[in-house]
């Protein structure tokens, strides 16, 4: 069995439910001031609007709405999808723009570009803090709008570390999936090794509001068989026993968030990482693509941080938690995806292409596919009528339709069956009776999207034979 994620109350999930019932035909960030009376199109858009007070630019379709502020350092600072917002954003800095300060790091939230390995060791060290690389402002340029919109967002060249990014985000009209791909060039006149690290900070308060710690927050991924790590992870900084981080029975990293600072690491090959709000049943799956044969930061592809105290040594050589205010240890999780390591001769550029998929969970996971999340594992039951019982709860990529398809005991198939039409922004719950041609033993449930096109199978099983009723 998956872990089990308690969920919020009858009273407030039917409050939950009309809200975000009542803002569905919205394509406004529930946390924005921004108002349109367009209604739902069959269109993605861009255009400039206020954020908090900076200068923004918005990509949105009917499912989802990107914030990004391309002078502080080309951040994406939103993502909302179906009146849910994703990612931290810190009220300190909100509206504003720090120029790069040596000794300083100005945390504005959203997620942005970094780079690995870090440290102040040598040049081939990354120091971090306010820089060119994070604070950098980037120039903004609409590539395409209408079925297709597409950005670009242009860095600075920085002469510290030799690189300059390049980064289009992309979303199209008929679905809630974005798109990234990142470039870094060396615009030195001698050979430089980096990894580019897109760092995205998913805001863990409850409600948005920072006042109140989420206490039903998780990241997955899918542990290394085979990983160099002692533990299938590497505890990078903080509690070397942290009963928040362990890899589950089924062979899935888990991460509860609590607010203490700790780093793991993990050598994940299997491509996706899964953020889960279980409180209000909305999930983020962020995809990307492992290269076996080339070398990565620390064997590291995936990194996770969650916010929050330091465990220290006093002055009486007792351990204790860093001191500060609430309010300057804000609840936030980063979800770190690594690139290999890139040699870059001179004029040299390597790139890292991402997917990101906004989509709904219940009260249990159990892995990603590339159809969408297993929330509750699909059941097929043979029925004394011949009929064929599917049942099971998942959370879509694509909307379009399920469609069971059939084999037999020698694998040859039996036709395919639709079952249920599927929408992102609902979870997928069935609980369907079906008539087969012939004698299934195995079923696979297929995502078809509104084209038509195969997205691939949501979870494949045998037919179990007999139920009582």
């Amino acid at each position: 069995m998956g872990l089990r994620c308690p969920v919020v109350s009858l009273v407030r999930a039917f409050a939950l439910i009309c809200i975000f019932g009542a803002m569905e035909s919205t394509l406004v960030d529930a946390e924005t001031m921004v108002q349109s009376s367009r209604p739902v199109t069959s269109e993605c858009r861009i255009q400039a609007v206020d954020y908090k007070g900076w200068d923004a630019q918005q990509l949105s379709n009917q499912w989802v709405q990107l914030m990004v502020v391309p002078q502080n350092g080309g951040r994406l600072m939103q993502v909302s999808f179906a009146g849910h917002s994703y990612l931290f954003v810190n009220r300190k800095y909100a509206g504003k723009y720090l120029p790069p300060t040596p000794g300083k790091w100005f945390n504005y939230g959203g997620d942005k570009l970094w780079l690995l390995p870090e440290g102040n060791n040598d040049e081939q060290h990354w120091a971090g803090g306010s820089d060119i690389v994070d604070d950098g402002p980037y120039s903004f340029r609409k590539i395409s709008e209408g079925q297709e919109c597409g950005i670009e967002l242009t860095g600075p060249s920085d002469p510290q570390t030799g690189v300059q990014f390049v980064r289009t985000i992309g979303l199209h009209a008929d679905s809630p999936r974005i798109r990234f791909d990142a470039s870094m060039k060396n615009v030195t006149g001698h050979t430089i090794e980096w990894s580019m690290q897109s760092v995205s900070q998913y805001d863990t308060s409850e409600s948005g509001a920072q006042s109140k710690i989420n206490r039903n927050f998780w990241t997955f991924t899918p542990a290394n068989k085979a990983s160099s790590y002692l533990n299938r992870y590497h505890v990078r900084f903080g509690p070397a026993e942290n009963p928040a981080a362990s890899v589950r029975d089924d062979g899935l990293f888990a991460l509860h968030y609590v607010h203490i600072a700790a780093e793991l690491w993990l050598d994940s090959t299997d491509g996706w990482l899964a953020v889960v709000d279980a409180n209000t049943q909305y999930a983020m799956v962020e995809r990307f693509r492992y290269e076996e044969n080339k070398s990565y930061p620390g064997k590291a592809s995936v990194i996770f941080w969650t916010n929050g105290r330091e465990i220290k040594l006093n002055a009486d050589g007792e351990a204790a938690l860093s001191e500060g205010e609430d309010e300057q240890l804000p609840y936030y999780l980063e979800a770190e995806l690594n690139s290999p390591l890139c040699r870059l001769n001179p004029g040299e550029a390597c790139s890292m292409q991402t997917d990101w998929f906004p989509t709904r969970v219940g009260e249990e996971f159990h892995g990603v596919t590339d159809a969408g999340i297993v929330t509750r594992p699909l059941q097929a039951t043979r029925l004394h009528n011949g009929q064929i019982k599917l049942s099971g709860s998942f959370g879509v990529f694509f909307p379009g339709r399920l469609v069971a398809h059939f084999y037999d005991a020698h694998g040859s198939g039996l036709g395919n069956t639709p079952v249920a039409d599927v929408n992102p922004s609902d979870l997928a719950s069935l609980a369907v009776e079906l008539t087969p041609s012939g004698n299934p033993t195995r079923v696979s449930l297929h995502l078809e999207d509104g084209k038509g096109l195969d997205r691939g199978s949501l979870q494949e099983i045998r037919v179990s034979s007999g139920e009582n009723r």
